[in-house]
């Protein structure tokens, strides 16, 4: 039996799974954290995965491994392989001065969206080396390859020290904001607007089963993959499906064909990690929504759900829009949550529950749209994520997405994911392995376009 190792370092921890390459059985796993900050040292990443390899049983068997990583974290390296700085994650905002200006400076969004499917926010590599650049100008002069988190755990696991072995992924490059995942190809230019006219040398941009090279003790390395993308893949996701993740935030993404040119920065054009797109919605609300609601009826889980369902669909009127902590779909930073539509005879326990569950579908209802609008059509919605184990939000998202959700079965799919890369690209065959997963639960339920049709009078209303 041959094994195979997926590895997803994200913000939070890393998860090591090795599996068979046959089947995807999971054979072993183990995770170990990871600091907490916007800015981290990568060495950090690299400790944990030594730990997760090790409480896993070490890789002396396994035959082939991947990296899937969190997006965007800009890892700087000097001309002999050394971290000069600490890297930037994708939560660091610092750099929103920086999208600001770099939006500006190539003639507006229109222009980022047409050149390379993604607006500049925050979040994006190369709104990161402006900042360093306007900041940090001795740590700019010294940066002589700038990678990304999966890409630096790769090349390490190769133990490579020479910065032309770096190799990355089209999902992962798509994120940086000098790669345009429609030509897949970088944007030297865009790299140079970014990082005031330096030019560091970039990963290599290998294909989706294109070997990184070996490990020192001969495992077959992986292309690796951004975290999304190696989500997709462990769930075997396809054209025409839509998965909507209910984390801390919610992520809703879709494998398709057409590249995505969004002028309005809501959808990012990121690839997948199988050769076609995969336009993508990020939202800052996602299931911390219904845990502080449930928080303030004063109830478990298991009792919110019961009172959400026992409400009728559009809780008699009363709407929650969920920005929490301001929204970035659509980009209100100073938004705040609302209730609307309080009367004497709706303000009850049950209908608040299921005005929480509503506005937080309602939400991604319209990120699905926002990709729909990008010529990527959604056929099957697969919902995962923490929020997901809510029995309240399984039943009621079909009723407001108006077509039937998959729900799989709780599991790390983006180290999952990563394994699925490793037996690929360790078969040598045209397509992924087909893995024998759980089978998901499908919800059906009559839907209810009424819940969306107050829920965007009640949005319409922050937008004023």
């Amino acid at each position: 039996m041959a094994l195979v190792a997926g590895i997803d370092s994200s913000t939070q921890s890393c998860k090591v799974q090795i599996c068979d390459a046959d089947t995807g059985k999971v054979v072993r796993s183990a995770s170990s954290p990871h600091p907490d900050g916007t800015e981290v040292d990568p060495r950090h990443w690299w400790d944990a995965l030594q730990r997760s390899v090790e409480s896993a049983g070490g890789l002396d068997d396994v035959s082939a491994v991947s990296v899937g990583a969190q997006q965007h974290g800009m890892v700087c390296l000097d001309s002999a392989g050394q971290v000069v700085r600490k890297a930037l994650l994708w939560n660091d905002t610092r750099s929103g001065e920086a999208a600001e200006q770099l939006v500006g400076e190539l003639g507006g969004p229109a222009e980022w969206a047409r050149r390379t499917g993604v607006v500049p926010v925050a979040a994006v590599t190369a709104t990161k080396l402006r900042w360093l650049a306007d900041h940090e100008p001795e740590h700019a002069d010294a940066t002589a390859a700038v990678c990304l988190p999966h890409d630096w755990l790769t090349w390490r696991l190769r133990g490579s020290a020479d910065i032309a072995d770096l190799c990355t992924d089209r999902s992962d490059a798509s994120g940086t904001g000098y790669f345009a995942a429609e030509s897949s190809s970088y944007q030297d230019d865009l790299l140079e607007l970014a990082f005031r006219g330096r030019s560091p040398a970039l990963p290599r941009v290998l294909g989706p089963n294109e070997s990184a090279g070996e490990t020192p003790h001969g495992a077959v390395l992986g292309p690796g993959a951004g975290d999304n993308a190696a989500a997709a893949l462990g769930l075997s996701a396809g054209r025409g499906d839509c998965v909507v993740s209910l984390g801390t935030s919610g992520v809703v993404s879709a494998v398709g064909d057409a590249a995505s040119h969004d002028p309005e920065g809501i959808v990012a054009g990121f690839a997948d990690a199988t050769g076609r797109q995969l336009p993508l919605v990020c939202t800052l609300n996602g299931a911390p929504v219904l845990a502080a609601v449930a928080a303030m009826l004063q109830v478990g889980f298991d009792e919110f759900d019961k009172l959400a369902l026992s409400a009728a669909a559009g809780a008699d009127g009363l709407v929650l829009v969920p920005y929490f902590e301001g929204e970035r779909s659509p980009n209100l930073p100073r938004a705040a949550g609302a209730l609307h539509g309080v009367t004497t005879r709706n303000l009850n326990s049950a209908n608040i529950a299921r005005a929480a569950v509503e506005g937080l579908l309602s939400s991604m209802a319209y990120c699905i749209d926002k990709i729909n609008e990008q010529g990527v059509e959604a056929d099957r919605i697969i919902l995962i994520g923490g929020g997901a184990r809510s029995e309240a939000v399984k039943r009621i998202a079909p009723a407001v997405f108006g077509r039937a959700v998959d729900v799989p079965p709780p599991a790390e799919y983006v180290a999952l994911g990563a394994a699925r890369q490793a037996a690929w690209v360790l078969s040598g065959d045209a397509s992924p392995p087909q893995w024998s997963t759980d089978s998901a639960v499908r919800y059906e339920a009559d839907a209810t376009p009424q819940v969306l049709e107050q829920y965007h009078a009640a949005a319409d209303l922050t937008l004023r």
